[in-house]
């Protein structure tokens, strides 16, 4: 792993760029939106995928495979973009250091497009690709034309990325290696502020401390959770004066209230019905700090509940790829405890009297060996089954006895979970253990939605 440079001075003009990893969910549409704005853009990345056909279909020229001579395929190369995924030896990053290229990290290429522009950060451990969409769609419906870079592909639109022709640009800024830290924020959100990344921060004090660091250099507003127990210690230390909350709290700025089971937002003496594509409190408390951002930027409040319902969700997001024989098969990203018990919980608001087999990939080592003991609760109290693959290293080496036996030794009722580390193997287990009206969801950020094809045709009739 690479930690960001930050100090590299990022050009005033950038001529031709390669992206180190271009078909990551992020980089993608970093380099779509250089495509976008006339840019020659080339890339590598380790295997072929969705988005690096996608790119190349838009006039990138893209590698598979990392290699010092990839660089020479762009005329005019000045600049090199990489993400603190590759490691130090990697031939390219390398390469162009020696050669004296402008080489950036991808916060800083993101903070080139952004230039000058109005800028809406969605900061946050959890929800901040779909707090991002909602804001996007939202504005959509409300006639504006925003710019935006998102950690995942919105329906709408079938892109993570586009530019827009508005003065407004909105991106996810990830808080993982502190580098959210660059931006010249106008309305900052903050989702929650769950410690997690550890791993750069060093502690829970110096996580908080990024955080109000983030949100009191916000220009126009802060828009934070009312509810969770970080955003409340973080917004406890602002001395910004214009905090906006939002949640379930009664004195929340933006008030998310349940009733007679029907969703409503409430602001002042103001209210709205709230009616959501997408299942789950967590995305009603989501769309809620999407109001609230809508509203900071000017527009009506009643007007901006309606237009967040136009949200049809992201992709990797409780997203349905197939029922075979009454089954329902779902994806979702969720990587970290919070996460899947989110998940998990709006999937139980749908699934009915069906029951929920959740098939988990725990996501890094380092994540595994920390967590293993709350994963499992939380998969215990929220699925009917689950099957545990094994660790999906990412950016790690591995750690000597982490593996996803890890999680199942945590779970109390050991009737409750599978461990099984081959693919086909877990995948024709959840199968066996669903009956018509169940959902089956697969859980992790890493490559655990390849499984589904298996899943799928493990659930055909015979």
């Amino acid at each position: 792993m690479i930690a960001p440079d930050l100090t590299v001075p990022i050009p005033d003009e950038i001529r031709a760029v390669h992206f180190i990893g271009i078909g990551g969910s992020g980089i993608s549409g970093l380099a779509r939106m250089f495509l976008n704005a006339g840019i020659p853009v080339s890339g590598s990345d380790r295997a072929e995928s969705q988005n690096t056909r996608d790119l190349a279909e838009l006039g990138a020229q893209v590698f598979i495979g990392h290699d010092a001579a990839n660089l020479d395929a762009v005329e005019g190369l000045d600049t090199v973009v990489y993400t603190g995924a590759i490691w130090p030896e990697n031939p390219e990053f390398l390469v162009a250091k020696e050669r004296g290229l402008s080489v950036l990290h991808r916060s800083q290429a993101l903070k080139y497009l952004i230039n000058s522009r109005r800028l809406v950060s969605v900061a946050g451990a959890h929800g901040k690709t779909t707090s991002t969409g909602m804001i996007v769609s939202a504005l959509a419906e409300l006639g504006a034309d925003p710019s935006f870079v998102n950690g995942g592909v919105i329906q709408q639109y079938g892109v993570s990325s586009r530019a827009g022709r508005d003065d407004l640009f909105v991106v996810e800024a990830d808080e993982s290696d502190g580098t959210f830290l660059i931006y010249e924020t106008s309305i900052a959100l903050i989702t929650n502020v769950d410690a997690d990344h550890l791993d750069h921060y060093g502690s829970h004090e110096a996580f908080d401390d990024a955080f109000v660091t983030f949100s009191d250099a916000a220009r126009e507003a802060v828009v934070i959770s009312s509810d969770d127990p970080g955003a409340q210690r973080v917004a406890a230390r602002l001395t910004h004066d214009n905090v906006v909350t939002f949640g379930l709290a009664e004195d929340a700025d933006v008030r998310l209230v349940d009733d007679n089971g029907s969703a409503w937002l409430v602001r002042g003496d103001e209210r709205a019905p709230l009616e959501l594509a997408v299942p789950g409190q967590h995305n009603r408390i989501n769309a809620a700090g999407a109001v609230a951002v809508l509203v900071s930027l000017g527009h009506d409040f009643v007007a901006a509940t309606h237009a967040v319902a136009s949200f049809g969700g992201t992709v990797r997001r409780f997203e349905l790829h197939g029922v075979r024989r009454g089954v329902s098969v779902y994806d979702d990203y969720a990587h970290h405890p919070t996460e899947v018990a989110a998940a998990l919980a709006a999937a139980r608001t749908v699934v009915g009297e069906g029951h929920i087999i959740a098939l988990h990939q725990p996501h890094t080592y380092s994540r595994t060996k920390l967590m293993a003991g709350e994963f499992a609760q939380v998969l215990e109290e929220y699925a009917d089954h689950s099957v545990v693959l094994d660790v999906y290293g990412a950016r790690e080496d591995p750690i000597p006895g982490v593996t996803g036996e890890l999680v199942e030794k945590g779970f109390a009722d050991p009737a409750h979970v599978s461990y099984v580390p081959d693919w086909q193997a877990a995948a024709e287990r959840a199968a066996e253990v669903a009956n018509e009206g169940d959902f089956i969801v697969t859980l992790g950020c890493g490559n655990v939605y390849q499984i589904i094809p298996q899943v799928l045709d493990a659930l055909q009739p015979e």
